[in-house]
């Protein structure tokens, strides 16, 4: 029977999960936010149809949520899942993305999707991070971010009247709706970057294009700027930083920082490293 390995990049809205050259999709995993039961069911009813008799022997998890705290808890629940594996590892999906950007070098690697995270690495582990705080009080840069940003230019008056009439019919929504969507209706960090998707399409109009170099610029400031290492690129994985990297390169330039690698998932890469 062969043995096999499962390696998985875990984030708010999906979790990338490699397996012998094959890639599966489920919805992310995230132990702060979800509680056990949410958890044992993706992993039952999305993850274990799609890997079939596969004897998976060693597990490899970066997840967003992952905090030393909830590295058992994690833990706990993959074993539950795969009582056969011998090795489970679960870790931070901050320090899965640095391994993937800088391997075993020295750099600033960044998370930019749904949600935001930035640390600098020595090339064995993360020695400075400026915390996240969530897209409430933090995650500058963050697709949910983002999507707060222009939500708030477009009905406060600061985009034009055309692009929130295209918005509204595009999306049929009302504000009344969005206000509804986002303070009663669960995942609404999910529901704010799910809005980037328009916004990437209208970032040839100048004030779309400069909101989201400035949500860019934010984050650069209150998360990279502590570090104080404008000697090192900012490398950055994730959909916000994969569709954006124009307006993430031109952020960084004028806040004096150049550009590293940016790869959409680092999923391939912590493959690599196996």
């Amino acid at each position: 029977m062969k043995h096999h390995s499962l390696i998985a990049d875990s984030g708010s809205t999906k979790t990338d999960w490699a397996i012998d050259g094959q890639r599966i999709k489920t919805q992310g995993i995230n132990p702060f936010h979800q509680d056990e039961a949410t958890i044992r069911s993706i992993l039952k009813d999305e993850l274990l149809p799609q890997l079939g008799t596969a004897y998976v022997e060693s597990i490899q998890f970066y997840g967003s949520g992952v905090r030393p705290e909830l590295q058992t808890k994690m833990q706990q629940l993959l074993q539950e899942a795969f009582p056969q594996a011998t090795h489970i590892e679960a870790q931070s999906d901050l320090l899965g993305a640095a391994r993937a950007l800088c391997g075993k070098k020295e750099g600033i690697a960044c998370i930019l999707g749904t949600g935001a995270n930035s640390c600098l690495f020595d090339g064995q582990q993360i020695v400075m991070n400026t915390p996240a705080l969530g897209y409430i009080l933090g995650d500058e840069g963050s697709g949910a971010t983002l999507g707060k940003r222009f939500l708030n230019a477009l009905y406060k008056g600061r985009l034009s009247q055309d692009l929130k009439t295209t918005f509204e019919s595009e999306l049929q929504l009302s504000m009344p709706q969005i206000i509804d969507r986002v303070y009663r209706q669960p995942q609404a960090n999910r529901w704010l970057a799910s809005l980037s998707e328009f916004i990437s399409k209208y970032t040839n109009e100048p004030a779309v294009n400069e909101l989201t170099i400035n949500s860019f610029k934010e984050f650069i400031i209150h998360n990279i700027n502590p570090y104080q290492r404008r000697d090192l690129p900012i490398s950055a994985v994730g959909s916000i930083a994969f569709y954006y990297q124009e307006q993430l390169k031109q952020a960084a330039q004028e806040e004096g920082y150049s550009v590293g690698l940016i790869l959409r998932s680092p999923i391939d890469a912590l493959v690599q490293m196996e």
